[in-house]
């Protein structure tokens, strides 16, 4: 009988393995898609405003020597 229990928890377990893959596969299919839209706007702004969107201004500074 106890062959059985553990036959059916390993069935059990392997199918959610499968559907824990399956959903992290989405996910990152979902981040990839996400994340080269953002890109595509990121080139878009910079090159509307010539690239000055998004720049922070870099105060120079002198070292004393």
């Amino acid at each position: 009988m106890g062959a059985v229990v553990s036959c059916v928890e390993a069935v059990l377990g392997a199918i959610g393995s499968c559907l824990m893959a399956i959903v992290n596969g989405i996910g990152s299919i979902l981040q990839a898609i996400i994340s080269g839209i953002v890109t595509v706007f990121d080139v878009i702004i910079s090159c509307l405003t010539c690239g000055h969107a998004g720049r922070r201004r870099h105060r120079m500074r002198r070292s004393a020597v």
